[in-house]
């Protein structure tokens, strides 16, 4: 068993069963801790939740909104991470150009329409073709609803909102893996490249 853990961070609006396969195929090697991505509405906050819950020293991997956070706690407490995973993720800001996209998907979640927005505007740019997809949607949505409209608006500002991230990772010096799927059009290749590139 390796000695420090490894903490989890899922994607926006997902929760621990997002890596349920993970959690199945390392728990015999390593502890595993998933943190939930909630309560918070900036990326500072959303670290400093996670690493006053995580052990002193760990294992850190992000997925999407979670790689974000996992650069915002790398920046915070980079001496805590013994070991780094940024799974389909962006170390750039938020482009200005789609703050009234999110803030028009907010306003329609907070007047009721969470599974309308995560079906039609979110969830599909997610996936490649697979024959799991459909299954991996339906999790997907059961686990927004699950946190449900107030945690979409936090995250959705803590996103608008984040900081660019390239001088973070320009000082990791840990062993660290960037890693994406070549269909994954919110987090595309080139980001992970530049990534690596730093």
């Amino acid at each position: 068993m390796i000695d420090e853990p490894l903490v989890l961070l899922p994607g926006m609006m997902c929760d621990g069963r997002l890596f349920s396969p993970q959690i199945s195929a390392f728990s015999k090697y390593i502890s595993i801790i998933t943190m939930p991505l909630q309560g918070q509405s900036t990326m500072a906050d959303l670290a400093r939740t996670v690493l006053d819950s995580a052990p002193p020293y760990f294992a850190l991997a992000g997925l999407s909104m979670g790689g974000i956070v996992a650069m915002e706690i790398m920046r915070q407490s980079p001496h805590r991470v013994t070991r780094l995973a940024l799974l389909d993720t962006n170390p750039l800001a938020d482009p200005e150009d789609k703050g009234p996209v999110r803030e028009t998907q907010v306003k329609r979640v907070l007047q009721g329409e969470l599974y309308a927005v995560m079906r039609d505007e979110l969830k599909p740019n997610y996936l490649a073709k697979s024959p799991n997809r459909q299954r991996i949607l339906n999790l997907c949505m059961e686990m927004a609803e699950t946190l449900g409209p107030e945690v979409f608006a936090n995250q959705s500002f803590a996103i608008q909102h984040r900081p660019d991230q390239c001088e973070t990772l320009r000082s990791v010096t840990i062993p660290s893996l960037i890693l994406c799927g070549k269909e994954d059009s919110l987090c595309p290749v080139a980001r992970h490249e530049l990534m690596h590139d730093l």
